[in-house]
Protein backbone atom coordinates (compact mmCIF):
# COMPACT_ATOMS: atom_id res chain seq x y z
CA UNK A 1 0.00 0.00 0.00
CA UNK A 2 2.80 2.39 0.89
CA UNK A 3 4.51 1.54 -2.36
CA UNK A 4 1.45 2.56 -4.33
CA UNK A 5 1.28 5.91 -2.55
CA UNK A 6 4.93 6.60 -3.32
CA UNK A 7 4.36 5.82 -6.98
CA UNK A 8 1.34 8.18 -7.19
CA UNK A 9 3.28 11.03 -5.55
CA UNK A 10 6.16 10.43 -7.89
CA UNK A 11 3.85 10.58 -10.88
CA UNK A 12 2.37 13.84 -9.72
CA UNK A 13 5.77 15.42 -9.25
CA UNK A 14 7.21 14.40 -12.56
CA UNK A 15 4.01 14.95 -14.54
CA UNK A 16 5.21 12.99 -17.58
CA UNK A 17 3.54 9.60 -17.86
CA UNK A 18 5.81 8.35 -20.63
CA UNK A 19 9.02 9.00 -18.63
CA UNK A 20 7.40 7.47 -15.53
CA UNK A 21 6.60 4.29 -17.40
CA UNK A 22 10.15 4.19 -18.72
CA UNK A 23 11.64 4.53 -15.24
CA UNK A 24 9.14 2.49 -13.16
CA UNK A 25 9.37 -1.19 -12.47
CA UNK A 26 6.75 -3.27 -14.39
CA UNK A 27 5.12 -4.51 -11.18
CA UNK A 28 4.67 -0.88 -10.03
CA UNK A 29 2.82 -0.04 -13.28
CA UNK A 30 0.54 -3.03 -12.75
CA UNK A 31 -0.26 -1.84 -9.23
CA UNK A 32 -1.25 1.63 -10.52
CA UNK A 33 -3.42 0.09 -13.22
CA UNK A 34 -5.07 -2.16 -10.67
CA UNK A 35 -5.86 0.80 -8.45
CA UNK A 36 -7.50 2.60 -11.39
CA UNK A 37 -9.55 -0.47 -12.22
CA UNK A 38 -10.56 -1.02 -8.62
CA UNK A 39 -11.74 2.58 -8.29
CA UNK A 40 -13.54 2.50 -11.64
CA UNK A 41 -15.39 -0.71 -10.77
CA UNK A 42 -16.22 0.75 -7.37
CA UNK A 43 -17.78 3.77 -9.10
CA UNK A 44 -19.94 1.49 -11.27
CA UNK A 45 -21.01 -0.46 -8.20
CA UNK A 46 -21.97 2.67 -6.26
CA UNK A 47 -23.79 4.16 -9.26
CA UNK A 48 -25.74 0.89 -9.65
CA UNK A 49 -27.12 1.25 -6.11
CA UNK A 50 -27.67 5.02 -6.61
CA UNK A 51 -24.87 6.11 -4.28
CA UNK A 52 -23.86 8.81 -6.72
CA UNK A 53 -21.74 10.78 -4.24
CA UNK A 54 -19.58 7.73 -3.51
CA UNK A 55 -19.37 6.93 -7.21
CA UNK A 56 -18.03 10.45 -7.83
CA UNK A 57 -15.36 10.03 -5.10
CA UNK A 58 -14.19 6.80 -6.72
CA UNK A 59 -14.10 8.44 -10.15
CA UNK A 60 -12.11 11.37 -8.83
CA UNK A 61 -9.44 8.84 -7.78
CA UNK A 62 -9.50 7.51 -11.34
CA UNK A 63 -9.19 11.05 -12.69
CA UNK A 64 -5.99 11.57 -10.65
CA UNK A 65 -4.56 8.28 -11.87
CA UNK A 66 -5.46 8.80 -15.55
CA UNK A 67 -6.34 12.48 -16.13
CA UNK A 68 -6.73 12.00 -19.90
CA UNK A 69 -9.24 9.16 -19.78
CA UNK A 70 -12.42 10.49 -21.47
CA UNK A 71 -14.56 7.66 -20.08
CA UNK A 72 -13.86 8.80 -16.52
CA UNK A 73 -15.23 12.26 -17.29
CA UNK A 74 -18.23 10.73 -19.05
CA UNK A 75 -19.03 8.63 -15.97
CA UNK A 76 -18.52 11.67 -13.73
CA UNK A 77 -20.99 13.58 -15.91
CA UNK A 78 -23.62 10.84 -15.61
CA UNK A 79 -23.33 10.78 -11.80
CA UNK A 80 -23.46 14.57 -11.50
CA UNK A 81 -26.50 14.55 -13.79
CA UNK A 82 -28.25 12.00 -11.55
CA UNK A 83 -27.65 14.39 -8.64
CA UNK A 84 -28.98 17.28 -10.80
CA UNK A 85 -25.62 19.00 -10.40
CA UNK A 86 -25.95 20.36 -13.93
CA UNK A 87 -22.92 22.67 -13.89
CA UNK A 88 -20.47 19.87 -12.99
CA UNK A 89 -22.29 17.40 -15.24
CA UNK A 90 -21.92 19.67 -18.26
CA UNK A 91 -18.29 20.46 -17.41
CA UNK A 92 -17.47 16.73 -17.15
CA UNK A 93 -19.21 15.84 -20.43
CA UNK A 94 -17.46 18.72 -22.20
CA UNK A 95 -14.10 17.47 -20.92
CA UNK A 96 -14.91 14.02 -22.31
CA UNK A 97 -15.72 15.48 -25.76
CA UNK A 98 -12.49 17.49 -25.73
CA UNK A 99 -10.48 14.33 -25.10
CA UNK A 100 -12.49 12.28 -27.61
CA UNK A 101 -14.75 14.30 -29.92
CA UNK A 102 -15.65 11.22 -31.99
CA UNK A 103 -17.74 9.49 -29.35
CA UNK A 104 -21.48 10.04 -29.87
CA UNK A 105 -22.35 9.20 -26.26
CA UNK A 106 -20.15 11.95 -24.85
CA UNK A 107 -22.06 14.52 -26.90
CA UNK A 108 -25.35 12.97 -25.86
CA UNK A 109 -24.34 13.60 -22.25
CA UNK A 110 -24.15 17.35 -22.96
CA UNK A 111 -27.47 17.10 -24.84
CA UNK A 112 -29.14 15.47 -21.81
CA UNK A 113 -27.97 18.32 -19.58
CA UNK A 114 -29.20 20.95 -22.07
CA UNK A 115 -32.58 19.29 -22.39
CA UNK A 116 -33.12 18.97 -18.66
CA UNK A 117 -32.06 22.59 -18.06
CA UNK A 118 -34.10 23.79 -21.08
CA UNK A 119 -31.00 25.29 -22.64
CA UNK A 120 -32.45 24.75 -26.11
CA UNK A 121 -29.98 26.86 -28.14
CA UNK A 122 -27.06 24.77 -26.81
CA UNK A 123 -29.16 21.61 -27.25
CA UNK A 124 -29.60 22.48 -30.95
CA UNK A 125 -25.88 23.18 -31.32
CA UNK A 126 -25.04 19.87 -29.60
CA UNK A 127 -27.51 17.70 -31.50
CA UNK A 128 -26.07 19.01 -34.76
CA UNK A 129 -22.73 17.48 -33.67
CA UNK A 130 -24.42 14.16 -32.92
CA UNK A 131 -26.25 13.90 -36.28
CA UNK A 132 -23.09 12.99 -38.27
CA UNK A 133 -22.86 9.86 -36.09
CA UNK A 134 -26.56 8.99 -36.36
CA UNK A 135 -28.85 10.81 -38.81
CA UNK A 136 -32.02 9.70 -37.04
CA UNK A 137 -31.23 12.28 -34.36
CA UNK A 138 -32.63 14.79 -36.83
CA UNK A 139 -36.00 13.89 -35.29
CA UNK A 140 -34.71 15.35 -32.02
CA UNK A 141 -33.65 18.45 -33.91
CA UNK A 142 -37.16 18.77 -35.36
CA UNK A 143 -38.60 18.65 -31.82
CA UNK A 144 -36.16 21.35 -30.71
CA UNK A 145 -37.10 23.54 -33.68
CA UNK A 146 -40.77 23.13 -32.71
CA UNK A 147 -40.06 24.04 -29.07
CA UNK A 148 -38.16 27.17 -30.17
CA UNK A 149 -40.82 28.11 -32.79
CA UNK A 150 -38.42 27.73 -35.72
CA UNK A 151 -41.21 26.28 -37.86
CA UNK A 152 -39.62 26.95 -41.24
CA UNK A 153 -36.54 24.91 -40.28
CA UNK A 154 -38.73 22.21 -38.71
CA UNK A 155 -40.90 21.91 -41.84
CA UNK A 156 -37.87 21.65 -44.12
CA UNK A 157 -36.36 18.93 -41.93
CA UNK A 158 -39.68 17.06 -41.63
CA UNK A 159 -39.95 16.89 -45.42
CA UNK A 160 -36.33 15.74 -45.67
CA UNK A 161 -36.84 12.96 -43.10
CA UNK A 162 -40.15 11.86 -44.61
CA UNK A 163 -38.50 11.63 -48.00
CA UNK A 164 -35.56 9.61 -46.67
CA UNK A 165 -37.08 7.40 -43.94
CA UNK A 166 -40.82 7.56 -44.60
CA UNK A 167 -43.48 9.36 -42.57
CA UNK A 168 -43.85 9.04 -38.82
CA UNK A 169 -46.85 9.89 -36.64
CA UNK A 170 -44.87 12.44 -34.63
CA UNK A 171 -43.62 14.25 -37.74
CA UNK A 172 -47.10 14.31 -39.24
CA UNK A 173 -48.49 15.85 -36.04
CA UNK A 174 -45.77 18.50 -36.11
CA UNK A 175 -46.48 19.19 -39.78
CA UNK A 176 -50.21 19.60 -39.11
CA UNK A 177 -49.40 22.05 -36.33
CA UNK A 178 -47.14 24.08 -38.63
CA UNK A 179 -49.56 24.06 -41.57
CA UNK A 180 -52.39 25.33 -39.37
CA UNK A 181 -50.55 28.64 -39.76
CA UNK A 182 -51.35 29.71 -43.30
CA UNK A 183 -47.99 31.32 -44.08
CA UNK A 184 -46.26 27.92 -44.23
CA UNK A 185 -48.78 26.32 -46.59
CA UNK A 186 -47.14 27.59 -49.76
CA UNK A 187 -43.88 25.89 -48.75
CA UNK A 188 -45.73 22.62 -48.20
CA UNK A 189 -47.61 22.97 -51.50
CA UNK A 190 -44.28 23.34 -53.33
CA UNK A 191 -42.93 20.31 -51.48
CA UNK A 192 -45.96 18.17 -52.36
CA UNK A 193 -45.87 19.20 -56.02
CA UNK A 194 -42.19 18.22 -56.06
CA UNK A 195 -42.99 14.87 -54.42
CA UNK A 196 -45.72 14.19 -56.98
CA UNK A 197 -43.31 14.93 -59.82
CA UNK A 198 -40.72 12.58 -58.29
CA UNK A 199 -43.17 9.77 -57.58
CA UNK A 200 -46.45 10.20 -59.49
CA UNK A 201 -47.84 6.87 -58.25
CA UNK A 202 -47.73 7.83 -54.54
CA UNK A 203 -51.37 8.58 -53.69
CA UNK A 204 -50.72 10.13 -50.25
CA UNK A 205 -49.01 13.20 -51.75
CA UNK A 206 -52.02 13.96 -53.95
CA UNK A 207 -54.35 13.53 -50.97
CA UNK A 208 -52.29 15.90 -48.81
CA UNK A 209 -52.25 18.50 -51.58
CA UNK A 210 -56.00 18.16 -52.23
CA UNK A 211 -56.66 18.57 -48.50
CA UNK A 212 -54.57 21.75 -48.36
CA UNK A 213 -56.41 23.25 -51.32
CA UNK A 214 -59.76 22.24 -49.83
CA UNK A 215 -58.93 23.99 -46.56
CA UNK A 216 -58.11 27.11 -48.58
CA UNK A 217 -61.45 26.78 -50.45
CA UNK A 218 -59.61 26.56 -53.77
CA UNK A 219 -62.11 24.38 -55.65
CA UNK A 220 -60.35 24.73 -59.01
CA UNK A 221 -57.08 23.38 -57.60
CA UNK A 222 -58.90 20.54 -55.84
CA UNK A 223 -60.41 19.49 -59.15
CA UNK A 224 -57.10 19.90 -60.98
CA UNK A 225 -55.18 17.66 -58.56
CA UNK A 226 -57.93 15.04 -58.39
CA UNK A 227 -57.84 14.87 -62.18
CA UNK A 228 -54.09 14.30 -62.00
CA UNK A 229 -54.64 11.62 -59.39
CA UNK A 230 -57.29 9.94 -61.53
CA UNK A 231 -54.82 9.60 -64.39
CA UNK A 232 -51.90 8.47 -62.19
CA UNK A 233 -53.81 6.17 -59.82
CA UNK A 234 -57.16 5.27 -61.43
CA UNK A 235 -58.09 2.94 -58.55
CA UNK A 236 -57.91 5.72 -55.95
CA UNK A 237 -61.17 6.52 -54.16
CA UNK A 238 -60.04 10.15 -54.02
CA UNK A 239 -59.95 10.15 -57.82
CA UNK A 240 -63.74 9.75 -57.74
CA UNK A 241 -63.96 13.43 -56.79
CA UNK A 242 -62.81 14.26 -60.29
CA UNK A 243 -64.86 11.46 -61.85
CA UNK A 244 -68.06 12.76 -60.24
CA UNK A 245 -67.62 16.18 -61.82
CA UNK A 246 -66.70 14.70 -65.20
CA UNK A 247 -69.73 12.39 -65.23
CA UNK A 248 -72.09 15.25 -64.37
CA UNK A 249 -70.62 17.40 -67.14
CA UNK A 250 -71.02 14.48 -69.57
CA UNK A 251 -74.65 13.96 -68.44
CA UNK A 252 -73.99 10.49 -67.08
CA UNK A 253 -75.91 10.81 -63.79
CA UNK A 254 -75.83 7.11 -62.82
CA UNK A 255 -72.02 7.04 -62.96
CA UNK A 256 -71.86 10.43 -61.17
CA UNK A 257 -74.03 9.08 -58.35
CA UNK A 258 -71.83 6.01 -58.05
CA UNK A 259 -68.69 8.19 -57.82
CA UNK A 260 -70.40 10.50 -55.30
CA UNK A 261 -71.31 7.61 -53.02
CA UNK A 262 -67.72 6.34 -53.06
CA UNK A 263 -66.48 9.78 -52.00
CA UNK A 264 -69.13 10.26 -49.30
CA UNK A 265 -68.42 6.84 -47.82
CA UNK A 266 -64.68 7.53 -47.49
CA UNK A 267 -64.05 8.76 -43.93
CA UNK A 268 -60.62 10.15 -44.87
CA UNK A 269 -61.87 12.58 -47.52
CA UNK A 270 -62.16 16.15 -46.27
CA UNK A 271 -65.72 17.16 -45.30
CA UNK A 272 -65.45 20.37 -47.34
CA UNK A 273 -64.95 18.31 -50.47
CA UNK A 274 -67.96 16.16 -49.59
CA UNK A 275 -70.16 19.21 -48.98
CA UNK A 276 -69.09 20.68 -52.30
CA UNK A 277 -69.99 17.46 -54.16
CA UNK A 278 -73.36 17.23 -52.41
CA UNK A 279 -74.09 20.86 -53.26
CA UNK A 280 -73.34 20.23 -56.95
CA UNK A 281 -75.59 17.18 -56.89
CA UNK A 282 -78.33 19.20 -55.18
CA UNK A 283 -78.24 21.75 -58.00
CA UNK A 284 -78.42 18.88 -60.49
CA UNK A 285 -81.42 17.34 -58.69
CA UNK A 286 -83.15 20.74 -58.68
CA UNK A 287 -83.22 20.49 -62.47
CA UNK A 288 -83.68 16.70 -62.53
CA UNK A 289 -86.10 15.85 -59.69
CA UNK A 290 -86.29 12.18 -60.70
CA UNK A 291 -82.95 11.74 -58.89
CA UNK A 292 -84.28 13.08 -55.55
CA UNK A 293 -84.24 9.60 -53.94
CA UNK A 294 -80.46 9.48 -54.51
CA UNK A 295 -80.18 12.83 -52.75
CA UNK A 296 -82.02 11.37 -49.75
CA UNK A 297 -79.58 8.46 -49.64
CA UNK A 298 -76.63 10.84 -49.82
CA UNK A 299 -77.84 12.82 -46.79
CA UNK A 300 -77.43 9.72 -44.60
CA UNK A 301 -73.64 10.05 -44.94
CA UNK A 302 -73.83 13.41 -43.12
CA UNK A 303 -75.98 12.33 -40.17
CA UNK A 304 -73.04 12.64 -37.74
CA UNK A 305 -71.73 15.92 -39.15
CA UNK A 306 -71.52 18.29 -36.18
CA UNK A 307 -70.57 21.32 -38.29
CA UNK A 308 -73.27 21.50 -40.97
CA UNK A 309 -76.96 20.54 -40.79
CA UNK A 310 -77.16 19.17 -44.32
CA UNK A 311 -80.92 18.49 -44.28
CA UNK A 312 -81.60 22.06 -43.16
CA UNK A 313 -79.37 23.50 -45.89
CA UNK A 314 -81.13 21.44 -48.54
CA UNK A 315 -84.46 22.66 -47.15
CA UNK A 316 -83.27 26.26 -47.50
CA UNK A 317 -82.20 25.54 -51.09
CA UNK A 318 -85.71 24.38 -52.01
CA UNK A 319 -87.20 27.23 -49.97
CA UNK A 320 -85.28 29.76 -52.07
CA UNK A 321 -86.68 28.08 -55.20
CA UNK A 322 -90.23 28.33 -53.79
CA UNK A 323 -90.43 24.53 -53.84
CA UNK A 324 -92.04 24.49 -50.41
CA UNK A 325 -93.20 20.86 -50.40
CA UNK A 326 -89.58 19.77 -50.77
CA UNK A 327 -88.46 22.36 -48.21
CA UNK A 328 -90.93 20.95 -45.66
CA UNK A 329 -89.59 17.44 -46.22
CA UNK A 330 -86.01 18.39 -45.42
CA UNK A 331 -86.84 20.79 -42.58
CA UNK A 332 -88.79 17.98 -40.91
CA UNK A 333 -85.85 15.63 -41.42
CA UNK A 334 -83.56 18.19 -39.77
CA UNK A 335 -85.94 18.82 -36.84
CA UNK A 336 -86.50 15.12 -36.18
CA UNK A 337 -82.80 14.19 -36.28
CA UNK A 338 -81.36 17.18 -34.39
CA UNK A 339 -79.90 16.61 -30.93
CA UNK A 340 -80.85 20.19 -29.95
CA UNK A 341 -83.86 22.31 -30.89
CA UNK A 342 -82.91 24.95 -33.46
CA UNK A 343 -85.10 28.08 -33.56
CA UNK A 344 -84.25 29.04 -37.15
CA UNK A 345 -85.06 25.60 -38.60
CA UNK A 346 -88.43 25.56 -36.82
CA UNK A 347 -89.32 29.05 -38.00
CA UNK A 348 -88.44 28.06 -41.57
CA UNK A 349 -90.54 24.91 -41.23
CA UNK A 350 -93.54 26.88 -39.92
CA UNK A 351 -93.25 29.32 -42.81
CA UNK A 352 -93.05 26.41 -45.28
CA UNK A 353 -96.15 24.90 -43.65
CA UNK A 354 -97.87 28.26 -44.20
CA UNK A 355 -96.94 28.29 -47.90
CA UNK A 356 -98.19 24.72 -48.37
CA UNK A 357 -101.31 25.30 -46.22
CA UNK A 358 -100.42 22.45 -43.86
CA UNK A 359 -102.20 23.92 -40.86
CA UNK A 360 -102.61 20.80 -38.71
CA UNK A 361 -98.86 20.04 -38.39
CA UNK A 362 -98.26 23.79 -38.18
CA UNK A 363 -100.54 24.08 -35.14
CA UNK A 364 -98.90 21.10 -33.42
CA UNK A 365 -95.33 22.23 -34.10
CA UNK A 366 -96.00 25.81 -32.90
CA UNK A 367 -97.40 24.53 -29.57
CA UNK A 368 -94.26 22.43 -29.02
CA UNK A 369 -92.10 25.47 -29.76
CA UNK A 370 -94.11 27.76 -27.44
CA UNK A 371 -93.54 25.29 -24.63
CA UNK A 372 -89.81 25.16 -25.44
CA UNK A 373 -89.30 28.92 -26.06
CA UNK A 374 -92.13 30.68 -24.20
CA UNK A 375 -90.81 34.21 -24.89
CA UNK A 376 -90.39 33.81 -28.67
CA UNK A 377 -93.34 35.73 -30.21
CA UNK A 378 -93.10 34.24 -33.74
CA UNK A 379 -94.25 30.84 -32.47
CA UNK A 380 -97.40 32.39 -30.94
CA UNK A 381 -98.07 34.09 -34.28
CA UNK A 382 -97.85 30.85 -36.28
CA UNK A 383 -100.03 29.09 -33.70
CA UNK A 384 -102.66 31.82 -34.02
CA UNK A 385 -102.50 31.75 -37.80
CA UNK A 386 -102.88 27.94 -37.91
CA UNK A 387 -105.82 27.94 -35.48
CA UNK A 388 -107.58 30.67 -37.44
CA UNK A 389 -107.26 28.61 -40.62
CA UNK A 390 -108.56 25.56 -38.73
CA UNK A 391 -111.46 27.75 -37.47
CA UNK A 392 -110.33 27.30 -33.88
CA UNK A 393 -110.93 30.99 -33.27
CA UNK A 394 -110.99 30.94 -29.47
CA UNK A 395 -107.61 29.13 -29.38
CA UNK A 396 -106.24 31.58 -31.94
CA UNK A 397 -107.42 34.64 -29.92
CA UNK A 398 -105.97 33.33 -26.64
CA UNK A 399 -102.55 32.42 -28.02
CA UNK A 400 -102.24 35.64 -30.05
CA UNK A 401 -103.10 37.87 -27.09
CA UNK A 402 -100.56 36.00 -25.00
CA UNK A 403 -97.82 36.26 -27.62
CA UNK A 404 -98.40 39.94 -28.41
CA UNK A 405 -96.91 40.82 -25.02
CA UNK A 406 -93.53 39.51 -26.23
CA UNK A 407 -93.37 41.58 -29.42
CA UNK A 408 -90.77 44.32 -29.05
CA UNK A 409 -89.64 46.84 -31.71
CA UNK A 410 -90.95 44.79 -34.65
CA UNK A 411 -93.71 46.73 -36.41
CA UNK A 412 -94.28 44.12 -39.12
CA UNK A 413 -94.73 41.27 -36.65
CA UNK A 414 -96.96 43.43 -34.44
CA UNK A 415 -99.11 44.33 -37.46
CA UNK A 416 -99.43 40.64 -38.39
CA UNK A 417 -100.49 39.81 -34.83
CA UNK A 418 -103.23 42.44 -35.07
CA UNK A 419 -104.40 41.10 -38.44
CA UNK A 420 -104.70 37.57 -37.03
CA UNK A 421 -106.47 38.87 -33.90
CA UNK A 422 -108.91 40.67 -36.23
CA UNK A 423 -109.49 37.37 -38.06
CA UNK A 424 -110.02 35.55 -34.76
CA UNK A 425 -112.62 38.07 -33.52
CA UNK A 426 -114.27 37.99 -36.95
CA UNK A 427 -114.66 34.23 -36.54
CA UNK A 428 -116.05 34.77 -33.02
CA UNK A 429 -118.58 37.32 -34.37
CA UNK A 430 -117.17 40.33 -32.51
CA UNK A 431 -117.15 42.88 -35.35
CA UNK A 432 -116.21 45.80 -33.12
CA UNK A 433 -112.94 44.19 -31.97
CA UNK A 434 -112.32 42.88 -35.47
CA UNK A 435 -112.37 46.43 -36.86
CA UNK A 436 -110.26 47.74 -33.98
CA UNK A 437 -107.49 45.20 -34.61
CA UNK A 438 -107.54 45.71 -38.39
CA UNK A 439 -107.31 49.48 -37.85
CA UNK A 440 -104.37 48.99 -35.49
CA UNK A 441 -102.65 46.80 -38.10
CA UNK A 442 -103.11 49.47 -40.81
CA UNK A 443 -101.75 52.12 -38.47
CA UNK A 444 -98.62 50.04 -37.76
CA UNK A 445 -98.02 49.34 -41.46
CA UNK A 446 -98.34 53.07 -42.29
CA UNK A 447 -95.97 53.83 -39.42
CA UNK A 448 -93.47 51.34 -40.85
CA UNK A 449 -93.46 53.14 -44.20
Amino acid sequence: MKKRVLIIVFMALVGNQASIMAQTEPEDIAMATNEFQDSFYESLLQKGIENYDKAIIALQKCEKLQPNDATVYFELGKNYLSLKDYRNAQSSFEKATQLNPNNKWFWLGIYDVCYQTKNYPLAIETIQKIIPFDEEYKDDLISLYMITNQFDKALSLINEMNDKFGKSNERELYKAQILSQGKYQNVEIENLVDQINKNPKEESNYIALITLYAKNNDADKVLQITQQLEKAVPTSEWAQVSSFKSYLDQNQPEKAIQAMNVVLANSKIDSKIKHRILNEFLIFVGKNPQFAPDLDKAIVYFKDDANVDVAKEIGKFYHSKNQFDQAVKYYELSVNSASQVDIETNLLLLQAYTETKQYEPMAKRSVVMIETFPTQPQFYFYSGLANNQLQQFKKAKDVLEMGLDYVVDDLTLEANFNIQLGEAYNGLGDMKKKEAYFAKANQLLRQKK
